[in-house]
């Protein structure tokens, strides 16, 4: 009985650690205006004043919520 009860605990803490919370649901139409804006802007790719350092890769901020 003890075996059976932490079992089901444990499955039912997995699943509540693995479910995302309700606002982190990003809006695809956002996402996909920003992700057109951001593939437009392509000049950001290389900062002039240091040219060696590697920039964000365009529309990486897009995908968070």
């Amino acid at each position: 009985m003890r075996r059976t009860a932490a079992v089901i605990l444990g499955a039912v803490a997995l699943l509540g650690a693995l479910a995302g919370p309700a606002g982190a649901v990003p809006d695809p139409v956002a996402t996909v205006d920003c992700l057109t804006m951001a593939a437009g802007d392509l000049t950001s790719l290389v900062d002039p004043t240091a040219p060696g350092v590697p920039t964000e890769v365009p529309g990486t901020g897009c995908l968070a919520p």
